[in-house]
């Protein structure tokens, strides 16, 4: 990631990760060329399925370290934060030399903790919110959820997906599904499968161009619309399913979805830990 006018942590020749020079002021907005993004990741110590899961520290890092230093090689965006719920995880952050802001421990949500940090940053065009628990995000999906709104203009986010594969997963409600138009714009998102197929064939899994996509929960989003989704009532649609992003789409809004050839998987229980730890041992 290149140097910017946003104080973060960088990664040096040698990958380790050191302190960066203090913010600039801010510039007035351009009438055309690339937008001035920064990567925020929302951290909050308590979690459901894996108690403390930020913190693991099977294979020498936490899991929020060796999220921090994959997303920190992107090179569209110009700085990086970790928003964090409280000392403790602060206190990681800073122990690794990244850049971390402490946050209202009551947010409700991760994007309400990443538009915390978005106000501090009025110079900046385009938040990237990448979720702590997501330890081999590529450089390249951030770069690309970037880009998408660089070359769409009428478009206030950004998102990812990539193909789904097994009945298995197409099935499963911890899976969420996207559909999306042939500019690529989001239709719907849903727990369920979309499209359902009225008569299976496994052969559906298997077609080119793919039928049935996975959704990877990386958001590019225009500052000054992040900055009004907290504020937006929750659409009825989006409390039958429990996805945020639906509230956007129930708006009127426009979603990008760029596709990705391999899925970045989160980290939400016992067995993705271990599951992604033999994975590093593997390396």
């Amino acid at each position: 990631m290149a140097h910017a006018s946003i104080s973060v942590g960088w990664c040096d020749l040698d990958g380790a990760v050191v302190a960066c020079p203090p913010p600039v002021k801010p510039r007035p907005p351009a009438s055309s060329g690339p937008l001035r993004s920064v990567i925020v990741i929302p951290a909050r110590l308590a979690s459901t399925r894996l108690p403390r899961k930020l913190l693991l520290k099977e294979t020498g890092k936490s899991v929020l370290q060796h999220t921090y230093e994959s997303a920190v090689k992107a090179a569209r965006p110009s700085g990086l934060w970790v928003a964090a719920d409280g000392e403790e995880i602060a206190a990681e952050v800073r122990s690794f030399g990244g850049r971390v802001e402490l946050t209202n421990p009551s947010c409700a949500s991760g994007t309400d903790r990443v538009a915390e940090i978005a106000r501090k940053l009025p110079a900046v065009d385009v938040i990237v919110n990448v979720q702590g628990d997501e330890p081999e995000i590529s450089a390249a999906a951030i770069d690309l959820a970037v880009e998408l709104l660089e070359k769409n203009p009428a478009a206030v986010m950004s998102t990812l997906a990539t193909p789904i594969r097994t009945k298995e997963q197409l099935y499963d409600p911890a899976c969420v599904k996207v559909v999306f138009d042939s500019r690529g714009q989001a239709i719907y998102f849903s727990r369920g499968p979309i499209p359902f197929p009225r008569f299976w064939d496994d052969s559906l899994l298997a077609a080119q161009p793919p039928h049935f996509y996975q959704h990877i929960g990386l958001y590019a989003y225009r500052r000054d619309f992040l900055l009004q989704l907290a504020s937006m009532p929750r659409a009825e649609i989006e409390k039958i399913e429990n996805l945020e992003q639906l509230r956007v789409l129930a708006a009127g809004q426009t979603i990008l979805v760029g596709v990705i050839d391999e899925p970045t998987i989160g980290i939400d229980t016992p067995e993705d830990y271990r599951a992604f730890v033999e994975r590093w041992q593997a390396r």
